[in-house]
């Protein structure tokens, strides 16, 4: 039984501790949060302690669903310790930080495994796979929606890191993900949702076009708004074919009548229902990986090379021009 102490109780601290409670094969060493109701609450929820931050440091393995200034300190505390860890994204802003980080884990040899869930996404997960047996032949152009149902708070606005970092970021790896290596970025932006996001120096609608080092050309479109639910699609097309993966419904019953036809359920309303079995998913292959000493799907490098791909799209956005990206 992997015993996992859980470094934060909101909302993406929440799945990961359930996830784990539910496993046949981990267990919730404890929960952690400054917030001491919070993480009362979800240790009770999940039969659990609520434990100190430094007790978190001496379980098996760690999660760190903490606010991204910490995700850096966390993980090199975790690699003195010797832990497995579990880390939400982004690893932190700076990409410098990020290496200075990564040497710190190789040095301790310890497993690090980054929470891009999407590529846990039954769907998503397919698509890639039927890419990489060759069922469309050579990939030639990938597009990805990615769109929210509504703005996050400008509390959170302001310490996120940008559209880019906080929302984008999951897309660059999905592109990665399906396509391999990117080599030159294109991004624009505007605010065409919320002033207030604009007051607070970022943006709230987004394009990026994106060319991969075999000649597949991406496209990755993101809204704060979506007036239909959490819009998430993929398409992938290429010499042979085309691959999709749309958006999920609480059922797939669709109604036809006089003023309507094939009218289906309004989409999932957002990530946590959207993405429940690529949570769960996501804490099988973790606990999987540190039982059978296996590297993640996910890991270091990925966070790394999202977060570098998120800077290349900020300063495409700044100068307007198109970014080269050279790996590393």
């Amino acid at each position: 039984m992997l015993k996992i102490a859980v470094i934060g109780a909101g909302r993406i601290g929440r799945i990961h501790a359930h996830n784990i409670a539910a496993h046949a094969g981990a267990t919730v060493a404890g929960i952690v949060d400054p917030d001491t109701a919070a993480a009362e609450r979800l240790a009770a929820e999940c039969a659990a302690p609520v434990i100190s931050l430094d007790q978190a440091f001496a379980a098996e393995a760690v999660l760190i669903g903490s606010p991204t200034p910490t995700h850096a300190d966390y993980i090199e505390r975790a690699a003195a310790a010797g832990q497995a860890v579990f880390c939400e994204k982004p690893i932190h802003l700076s990409a410098e930080r990020v290496r200075t980080c990564l040497e710190t884990v190789r040095r301790a040899g310890i497993p690090l495994m980054i929470g891009f869930n999407r590529r846990f996404d039954p769907s998503f997960k397919a698509v890639r796979d039927r890419m990489a047996a060759g069922e469309i032949g050579k990939p030639e152009l990938v597009l990805i929606s990615s769109r929210d149902p509504g703005p996050p708070p400008i509390a959170y606005v302001k310490v996120s890191g940008g559209l880019f970092r906080d929302m984008t970021i999951h897309d660059f790896d999905m592109a990665r993900y399906l396509v391999g290596d990117i080599v030159e970025v294109q991004a624009f932006g505007g605010n065409l949702v919320d002033p207030a996001i604009r007051d607070a120096g970022d943006i709230d609608t987004a394009m990026v076009t994106m060319r991969a080092a075999n000649g597949a050309m991406v496209h990755i479109n993101n809204s704060r708004r979506c007036a239909y639910g959490y819009d998430q699609r993929i398409e992938a097309f290429g010499e042979h074919g085309m691959l999709q993966a749309g958006n999920r419904m609480a059922t797939t019953v669709e109604a036809s009548g006089g003023k309507q036809t094939g009218a289906k359920d309004v989409v999932l309303n957002f990530f946590i229902q959207r993405y429940q079995e690529a949570y769960a998913a996501e804490v099988e292959h973790f606990v999987a990986c540190v039982r059978e000493k296996a590297p993640p799907i996910a890991g270091f490098a990925e966070g790394l090379e999202a977060l570098r791909l998120a800077d290349a799209a900020l300063e495409s956005l700044r100068t307007g021009q198109i970014v080269r990206v050279h790996k590393g």
